[in-house]
């Protein structure tokens, strides 16, 4: 059992006492809406390290007080918590690029560059927020591969298949390594319908959360251009407004 050292620096930051730091942990569950009964024993345990991960309510508070992800903060990440091995989550979206250049891969019609968006509730902050990404979507067959283009904050992987208007698929995210989450690794699954004018698609993403939950949210890609080629990919090699 190792000391939780990184709690206590982020303590000693903000210059509180554990008994402060109780207090205020409880004031942030009151302004957060989830009230809870923070003690200064419970912070000594928390930085004795005899706690891997808080239960929900204390997540929230702590994030508030501190102003960061609990996965800076010493604990167990979700992903720890799930045995997730984030390395293989990102090989999940990591298959072979469906060539776009080779005239005998004969992309299909959902080709192209599309702004994908998708809404995520931030618990630590009590929040709903929405992230974008300008994406490049190669189809052959049935098969869609989506990619974020290189000038993304975070990387965005899908790999999606196709039956009649549905694609159902996977989706990986590799978080900003200077954003709120600092690098993290998300993944799940995603089901959307495509609308008949071939240039919206619209549905819902899945994934788990911290306390053995399964979040969900609205997803929709909006296409921009029908082409795929260097000079598009340059065009949109940057992050998307409010990414």
């Amino acid at each position: 059992m190792a000391p939780n050292t990184a709690l206590r620096q982020a303590r000693l930051a903000l210059r509180l006492s554990q008994d402060e730091m109780a207090v205020a942990i409880r004031d942030a569950g009151q302004r957060l809406g989830t009230p809870n009964g923070c003690s200064k024993r419970l912070v000594q345990r928390w930085e004795a390290g005899q706690v891997t991960l808080p239960r929900a309510v204390y997540i929230r508070a702590l994030e508030y007080v501190t102003g960061q992800p609990v996965a800076t903060l010493g604990f167990d990440t979700a992903a720890e918590r799930y045995g997730l091995d984030p390395d293989e989550a990102l090989a999940t979206g990591s298959g072979p690029w469906i060539p776009v250049s080779d005239p005998k891969s004969q992309p299909g019609p959902l080709t192209g560059i599309w702004l994908s968006s998708y809404e995520y509730e931030s618990t630590g902050r009590g929040a709903t927020f929405t992230s974008h990404h300008y994406v490049a979507v190669v189809q052959h067959g049935t098969r869609l591969q989506v990619r974020s283009t290189p000038g993304s904050r975070s990387r965005l992987l899908m790999d999606l298949t196709a039956n009649g208007q549905v694609l159902t698929g996977t989706w990986t995210e590799e978080t900003n390594p200077a954003g709120y989450y600092t690098g993290a690794v998300y993944h799940g699954a995603i089901q959307l319908l495509l609308e008949p004018t071939g240039r919206k698609m619209t549905g819902k993403w899945v994934g788990f959360g911290r306390d053995f939950d399964l979040n969900t949210g609205p997803w929709t890609l909006q296409l921009i251009t029908s082409t795929v080629t260097e000079a598009t990919l340059k065009d949109y090699s940057k992050p998307a407004d409010g990414e």
